[in-house]
């Protein structure tokens, strides 16, 4: 049976990837605009087409015959803070994608965002994008999952649409979520511990809980943390100091109640990227890869429900091909 294959645009550090390579799903390419991000993805992947470009300058012409477009797209205009969202607005990475779901045509496309876009505020374009792929022969449905529902030590909800040409569109269902929520303490407890600090285990009991969302923070601003003011005070109860990242873990000498910062290795494991996916750059710039990216256990469940709804086609290309194969 052949692969499905997709192509991501706005692919970052790679979580969304991790998840649809492990949904079965076989890479054309990934696409960043970011030198960093496409650095990591070609790291960690030196066999796949890795595309440093903005996708508003993309030709999707050039991938047409591909399974699945999907992109997670900048999130800054569809911040529950952020204006009601301009037409001018060049954050707006919306029609872009659109546009290459027109050149591309793909029997499928996957969008996560963050959970700003779910709100009542941006009902309107909702339902225009939704329209636009309606135009060109996709159904619609979008969902807000929080990823400490997918083995994922972390709140971090988004929103995730997915679009399916007819039939596949009805096989689609939504990922079932997991019955146990991980913590932060059981979770990275042997990287807190790692250097013989004394109170790693009374520090794991006191952080059992799910983290806040991890952010990706702003080029504009200083250097590498784990938030603004109230996710500080967040992480606060888990007993980690948010305001920097550490460079290793604490010392057999630090002191037994402390609250020690995180290494940006403790940060990816909470983000759910596995051990051996290496960060291009220093600490600021891995930081903001891993704070932007899709948890990839959830891109994977998300990406396997769509496997599952499109694995019919291939059944049944496959049965053609045999059966044309008989005739000659």
């Amino acid at each position: 049976m052949d692969s499905l294959t997709v192509i991501e645009v706005c692919a970052g550090a790679g979580g969304q990837s991790i998840g649809f390579e492990n949904a079965g799903f076989e890479h054309i390419a990934a696409v960043d605009i970011e030198p960093f991000a496409c650095q990591t993805l070609t790291g960690n992947r030196p066999k796949w087409t890795v595309l440093e470009a903005d996708i508003a300058q993309l030709d999707g012409f050039q991938f047409r015959g591909v399974d699945i477009l999907a992109g997670g797209l900048p999130c800054p205009p569809f911040s529950v803070a952020g204006k009601q969202l301009g037409e001018s607005d060049e954050r707006n990475l919306f029609p872009h994608m659109v546009r290459l779901v027109r050149e591309v045509l793909p029997v499928g496309v996957m969008i996560e965002n963050v959970p700003g876009f779910a709100s009542d505020k941006f009902r309107g374009y909702r339902e225009q994008i939704m329209r636009e792929l309606a135009a060109v022969g996709y159904e619609t449905a979008w969902k807000l999952l929080n990823a400490s529902d997918f083995g994922v030590p972390q709140l971090r909800p988004r929103f995730v649409m997915v679009a399916l040409r007819p039939p596949f569109h009805q096989r689609f269902r939504w990922p079932s979520v997991k019955p146990l929520r991980r913590t932060v303490g059981s979770t990275i407890l042997d990287l807190i511990s790692e250097r013989g600090w004394p109170g790693a285990s009374t520090w794991a009991k006191a952080a059992d809980s799910i983290a806040p969302t991890i952010v990706g923070g702003s080029k504009k601003h200083g250097g590498p943390d784990l938030g603004p003011t109230r996710a500080r005070k967040q992480w606060l109860r888990l007993r980690v100091d948010g305001l920097g990242v550490a460079d290793a873990a604490p010392s057999p000498d630090f002191p037994l109640g402390g609250c020690p910062k995180l290494t940006t290795r403790m940060i990816a494991r909470i983000q759910a990227f596995p051990d051996d996916w290496c960060f291009a750059g220093g600490k600021t710039a891995a930081c903001r890869q891993i704070g932007n990216a899709f948890p990839p256990p959830v891109a994977e469940a998300v990406a396997s429900a769509v496997n599952g709804a499109l694995n019919q086609r291939l059944v049944t290309a496959g049965t053609e091909r045999e059966a044309a194969a008989i005739g000659n």
